[in-house]
């Protein structure tokens, strides 16, 4: 068997979700909300099933998609976007691994800012690339230009930036963004723009795509996920968005990886992209009321909690708030003796990680969060001292 995947862990999202089925714990450490999605687009899909067509559908995407997706973001960002700028995959990870698959050849390097979505470098090391972190420090983590320029050699072919950022909840703001886009266009990189959490943005933040700054549609892939917009996860519809020739290229690797995407599903997207900017404000107060209401009975139980201004995601300092294990030791004894699945920081980087934070998922119901902050309480009365 192929040893990238014969000597892997499994996924700590696998691993933390088991254990919570196990001990009959609150998952907070999987990343899908219990609430949000608009039930016009669940009608939609519904009707599209039983009246449209359940064949393949075109291997790029329904049409309706692909031109709903440009007309999307030409609203919403002013981007200047045809259906030719848009792919459709079976989800954002799959869009990534095509991505990835597309640009990166044997011995290229990618840059990766860390923590990051633990699916970001085994696809870089199956696309026979070269893994290079760069760490970005708490609680603010920032991204300084110096940095990012530090890790640049001259095998460096692409930067995978993710804007908001999973798993720290951070909204990148326009001098961070610039700092990306100067560093690629010196040196002539692609970037890979994670930014399905676009719309998950919270407390009147301005979300900004990269491929809206000068110089940089050309050599910007976007990533985008009905699933996180709507949040419909389990839906798996996502796209790429790039210059029509290289939208081509990241086609033909899509093509044989799923092929194609369920058409009703995928017509039930269009319709909740072109009818739904509205349901997008009220989607954002729910998270934000979800987050404050997570933070304020953490702080009540004696957490420190790092600011969160996006994703459905915080962040707990263990060190801060009294407590000597590490992540790993604490996300174990929390769901096996007190009743909580979250997760370890550390899981999100192989150097220099972070191993005194925990993520939790505040994308819940209320009789959910109540419950995970009673148990992340007894947690901390096991544990802390």
């Amino acid at each position: 068997m192929n040893p990238l995947y014969e000597q892997m862990p499994t996924s700590v999202f696998e691993r933390m979700s088991g254990l919570a089925a196990k001990h009959g714990a609150v998952n907070l450490g999987q990343g899908f909300p219990d609430f949000g999605w608009p039930d016009e687009i669940l009608e939609a899909a519904a009707r599209a099933v039983v009246e449209g067509s359940n064949q393949y559908a075109p291997s790029r995407g329904l049409p309706v998609l692909r031109e709903a997706v440009a007309a999307h973001y030409g609203r919403h960002y002013g981007l200047s976007l045809d259906a030719e700028h848009v792919c459709v995959t079976s989800g954002a990870t799959e869009a990534l691994g095509a991505a990835i698959l597309s640009v990166v050849e044997p011995g290229d390097e990618v840059i990766l800012l860390t923590p990051a979505y633990d699916s970001y470098a085994p696809m870089v090391r199956r696309a026979g690339g070269v893994v290079r972190e760069v760490a970005l420090k708490p609680p603010h983590w920032r991204l300084e230009r110096e940095t990012l320029e530090a890790a640049i050699g001259p095998r460096t072919r692409a930067i995978l930036f993710n804007n908001p950022h999973n798993p720290t909840g951070r909204l990148f703001q326009e001098d961070e963004l610039s700092a990306v886009a100067q560093v690629a266009q010196t040196h002539d990189l692609t970037v890979i723009a994670d930014e399905v959490w676009e719309h998950v943005v919270l407390d009147g933040g301005r979300f900004v795509p990269l491929s809206a700054l000068d110089g940089m549609a050309e050599r910007t892939i976007k990533i985008g996920s009905a699933g996180k917009i709507f949040s419909l996860t389990g839906w798996k519809v996502g796209w790429m968005v790039a210059a029509p020739e290289n939208a081509a290229v990241l086609a033909r690797a899509h093509q044989f990886l799923t092929f194609s995407t369920a058409p009703n599903l995928q017509a039930a997207v269009a319709f909740g992209l072109a009818e739904g900017d509205g349901w997008i404000a009220p989607m954002q107060q729910r998270f934000a009321r979800a987050r404050d209401r997570m933070v304020e009975g953490l702080r009540g139980a004696g957490f420190a909690v790092l600011d969160a201004a996006a994703t459905y995601f915080l962040c707990v300092d263990l060190a801060g708030s009294g407590i000597a294990r590490g992540d790993e030791a604490f996300a174990t004894a929390a769901v096996e003796r007190a009743g909580v699945a979250v997760i370890p920081l550390s899981a999100f980087a192989e150097q220099d990680p972070p191993e005194h934070l925990v993520r939790l998922c505040f994308g819940k119901k209320d009789e959910t969060i109540t419950a995970g902050v009673a148990a992340m309480a007894r947690a901390r009365e096991m544990l802390a001292g």
